[in-house]
């Protein structure tokens, strides 16, 4: 019914129904946990350019979503940026604002990068929030116990939220952290050492996920299967490829709200004609003068200047 009448609109152009039944078929489809109908939907279908605020804001929060769980984070944490800023007011839509922050807080920890803390002080989120602000203590500590404890804790929430498929991805991103801050502390470790401070299940496994995270340049060292240690190089500096990812975003992020601005620029129609009409009607005036001077209708008598 909601995909016939989704087509009748677009025949018509009525661009306010479009939009709000593409976004009534993508609610629907993500609530049953149909991600791949919801994707098809959205390459065949086009969202109106003309469409309300609130109506983009509901879009980009159901493709952030979708790419959310097809791994694609940067494209997610994009449109998911592009939600909250056209969302209304926090006091306004409380529960959109919250929901948009929650995927928004887990999309940034999938990606790395820790969120502002700032943004767990919103009296809006505060409370809302609070599981996630643990769960972003135990993935920047690089602690599994407590990253687990924690999973386990507010596992009802996050299945509420549907957001726990997400979280559990992050038991990599704890570990890899926690392989980071033991490579930074320790110019050489022992295999054991590594398994008991990450609390990992055997001196096989902190073997593998060293020898990933080495392979992947989350750190720099190597494995020295005799003896059974970990040895790790200095900090050479601050730059590497990370750094040129963050910084494309940020440029990616700013080009795109330039653009987003100019187009939801808007003017008085027919203004440009008033500007128009006035410098015709000052180039005629010039035109007349000119022609008058030409033919010397303004002479010596005619400037006031006769009598001297």
């Amino acid at each position: 019914l909601f995909l016939a009448a989704q087509r009748t609109a677009a025949l018509r152009h009525d661009d306010d129904t479009q939009a709000s039944l593409i976004n009534r078929l993508l609610r629907s489809y993500l609530h049953y946990n149909l991600y791949d109908q919801a994707d098809k939907l959205v390459s065949k279908t086009t969202f109106p350019i003309s469409a309300s605020s609130p109506q983009f804001a509901r879009y980009h929060y159901f493709l952030g979503r979708i790419k959310a769980v097809q791994l694609n984070y940067t494209t997610a944490h994009t449109n998911l940026q592009a939600a909250i800023r056209r969302a209304p007011p926090a006091k306004t839509a409380p529960g959109f604002y919250q929901a948009v922050h929650k995927l928004f807080v887990v999309v940034e920890l999938l990606m790395g990068d820790i969120p502002d803390r700032s943004i767990f002080r919103h009296p809006v989120l505060e409370k809302a929030l609070a599981a996630y602000f643990d769960i972003v203590k135990a993935v920047r500590t690089g602690s599994l116990s407590e990253f687990q404890a924690t999973l386990t804790k507010h596992a009802t929430q996050f299945e509420a939220d549907k957001t726990y498929t997400l979280i559990v991805r992050l038991r990599q991103n704890v570990i890899k952290t926690g392989i980071r801050r033991l490579s930074l502390s320790y110019s050489r470790i022992s295999l054991r050492d590594i398994c008991l401070k990450l609390h990992l299940d055997s001196e096989e496994d902190a073997e593998y996920i060293v020898g990933k995270a080495i392979r992947d340049g989350v750190i720099d060292g190597r494995i020295i299967h005799e003896k059974g240690w970990m040895e790790c190089e200095g900090r050479k500096n601050g730059y590497g490829p990370d750094v040129s990812e963050v910084y494309m975003r940020r440029i990616s992020y700013c080009m795109d709200l330039h653009n987003q601005s100019v187009k939801a620029m808007r003017y008085p129609l027919d203004a440009h004609r008033k500007e128009l009409a006035a410098a015709e009607g000052a180039r005629e005036r010039e035109r007349e003068l000119a022609k008058e001077i030409q033919e010397g209708d303004l002479d010596e008598d005619d400037d006031g200047l006769g009598g001297f």
